[in-house]
């Protein structure tokens, strides 16, 4: 029998820094991961895989965009075997790096399915059999994984899912994806990019939500533009894949309309990977998604046992799955620590990218909260020129009379990497001032928030004009 004071189930983002900090606090920890390396889905099919899919397509798709004079006329079309041997090259380093810095933390790395027996115990079901672990904490960090889809079966070659989706041996060429979620359009950008033709299905009435909506009518402008078709309110009904040597999936919507690809992507959310941990066993249950409720700590109703990461749903991404394991970890452990809080960035790796921060215009109109919007476009900066993005927008919204910046939203280059000045300005407190007398370095991205400081001071002071001369106009 094994004992530890702290027991992380998965070896994620959330699993992983709540093991490494929970040991930095000198607590003897194990890490349980059921798949063949750790490092969880992030690595594994999802996050760091599905990136690095992204930038081959990324720099596939630029290479011919520049020979065709500046306009898309269809990359040449590459294997699955080119754009996956970057893939596979960073993942296998990745998957080192969690490896090393849970051997360095003196971390022990138990390979199989865990379940509980017990208040305090484990039993890990691997190749060589059964162990049994026993722990004063645990963290349940399993990840999730895509969700079914009724009616459709999924043979990983025709009808596929995120995490079977770069197993592919060739490149179809035609797609539809289902779901216009943040891993649909991801998915469905990249496809575009490659000169497949891609079809969008989706119930909601527009893709991303609760992205700033001028942000979204950007992307599907540019999408549109590679032929992206959108069916937008309309629902999968029925998916049958045909027989014979060249396989097609033929659909069926809700609106009666049928569309063929050789490929469909299923990405209409995921769930929850609880499904025989025993929870039951412990007094724990998780919901119709496979998500566990926690409180502000990540502590569930069972006080030794924490849940975090994707498990847990909202936010769902990996940069905050790792700050819930880590603030798990000090809080099991009575150690101090700050909350989470409810502002941090989102990055969306489209093509091309979008990032976010703070309030949508959406959302602050519904709240009638009062602001005032300034634009940049990357075709008004040098930088963006130099790197023939032109169509790239950034924005900023400030509120009209404190001036206090409210919300970062950018699509372009380099879109999640540029959100970050805002974010810090944002958590500091500060707003258009600071926008107006800093200096950015030139040529670079960071030179639209001069821009679009100054954009959205214009129009404050204009406002604030004529209210004068109207309060003047009225005294008189």
């Amino acid at each position: 029998m094994h004992e530890f004071d702290l027991i992380c189930i998965g070896s994620g983002p959330a699993g992983q820094r709540a093991a490494v900090q929970a040991s930095k606090l000198g607590k003897r920890v194990a890490v349980v991961e059921k798949q063949a390396n750790v490092g969880g889905v992030c690595i594994e099919t999802g996050t760091i895989p599905s990136k690095t899919f992204r930038e081959a397509v990324r720099r596939l798709y630029a290479h011919d965009h520049e020979d065709a004079g500046g306009s898309h006329s269809g990359p040449t079309r590459p294997t699955m075997e080119r754009l996956m041997r970057q893939v596979a090259g960073v993942v296998g380093r990745e998957f080192q790096v969690v490896h090393d810095s849970l051997a360095r933390n003196d971390i022990k790395m138990f390979q199989g399915a865990a379940r509980f027996v017990g208040p305090n115990e484990l039993v890990v079901s691997g190749f060589t059999g059964d162990e049994t672990l026993k722990a004063k904490k645990f963290l349940i960090a399993v990840g999730t994984r895509p969700a079914e889809s009724r009616g459709v079966t999924l043979d990983g070659e025709i009808a596929v899912t995120s995490d079977s989706l770069l197993n592919l041996k060739r490149l179809p060429r035609s797609v539809v994806v289902v779901g216009a979620g943040v891993i649909g359009i991801e998915y469905a950008s990249m496809f575009a990019a490659l000169g497949l033709k891609v079809t969008v299905v989706d119930k909601r009435p527009r893709p991303l939500e609760f992205l700033d909506h001028e942000i979204v009518d950007e992307l599907i402008h540019q999408l549109r533009k590679l032929d992206v078709t959108f069916r937008c309110g309309d629902g999968l009904k029925s998916l049958e894949i045909s027989d014979g040597d060249r396989k097609q999936a033929l659909l069926e919507l809700e609106s009666g309309k049928f569309l063929i690809a050789e490929m469909v992507l299923i990405s209409t959310g995921r769930v929850g990977c609880t499904e025989g941990l025993g929870l039951e066993v412990v007094g724990l249950s998780a919901d119709d998604r496979g998500r566990i409720k926690t409180d502000a700590h990540f502590q569930t109703a069972v006080p030794h046992i924490y849940a975090a990461g994707d498990v847990i749903g909202y936010p769902s991404l990996a940069a905050t799955s790792s700050e819930q394991g880590r603030l798990a970890a000090l809080h099991m452990f009575g150690e101090e620590s700050a909350p989470l809080g409810d502002r941090f960035p989102i990055g969306i790796y489209s093509i091309p990218e979008i990032s976010m921060m703070g309030e949508t215009e959406e959302a602050l109109t519904a709240k009638k909260v009062p602001y005032e919007t300034g634009i940049a476009r990357y075709n008004e900066t040098a930088r963006g020129q130099i790197l023939g993005d032109h169509s790239g927008m950034f924005k900023m919204i400030f509120h009209r009379d404190t001036e206090k910046l409210l919300g970062v939203h950018c699509i372009g280059s380099g879109a999640t990497e540029l959100v970050h000045i805002g974010q810090a300005v944002m958590l500091l407190g500060g707003g258009l001032d600071y926008f107006i007398n800093s200096v950015f370095n030139y040529p670079t991205l960071a030179e639209c928030y001069k821009i679009a400081a100054l954009n959205a001071y214009n129009k404050i002071q204009l406002i604030r004009k004529v209210q004068k001369l109207r309060q003047s106009q009225r005294s008189d």
